[in-house]
C-alpha cells in the first residue's frame, strides 16, 4: 500500500485546547483574576484542513459572563480555515462562576498526526 492512501487511514490528528487555567482579566477592577476552565469541548479538526494538509494555532478572544458561560468570542489569528472550528468549540466552553465579566485568549493548536 502506498504512503499516501496508508497515511490518510492511520493518521490521528490531535487538537489541543490550552491548559486548563486560562487567565482572564475582570473589566471591571482591571485587576488580573484566575478563571479555570469547568468543561472545555475539543474543536473538531475540518476535513478540508486535514485534505490540505493545514496547521497551526488559532487565537480565540473570548469574553465570559459572570455565570461562566462565553459571552462572546472572535478569532484574533490563526487560519481562517480552522477558525470556524475553534469558534465552535470555544462557545461550549464554561468557566467557574465569578462576579465580574472576565475577557481573555485561548488558544487552539491544531495538528496532523501520524
Amino acid at each position: 500500500m502506498s504512503f499516501g492512501k496508508a497515511g490518510v487511514l492511520l493518521a490521528v490528528v490531535a487538537v489541543v485546547a490550552g491548559a486548563g487555567t486560562v487567565s482572564l482579566r475582570g473589566q471591571d477592577s482591571g485587576n488580573e483574576i484566575v478563571r479555570r476552565a469547568k468543561s472545555k469541548v475539543q474543536a473538531v479538526y475540518p476535513d478540508l484542513a486535514r485534505k490540505m494538509n493545514i496547521t497551526g494555532t488559532v487565537k480565540v478572544q473570548v469574553v465570559v459572563s459572570p455565570n461562566g458561560t462565553v459571552k462572546d468570542a472572535k478569532v484574533i489569528g490563526g487560519h481562517p480555515v480552522l477558525a470556524s472550528a475553534a469558534l465552535d468549540a470555544v462557545k461550549k466552553w464554561r468557566f467557574e462562576p465569578s462576579t465580574v465579566e472576565s475577557t481573555g485568549v485561548v488558544d487552539f493548536k491544531f495538528e496532523a498526526r501520524q
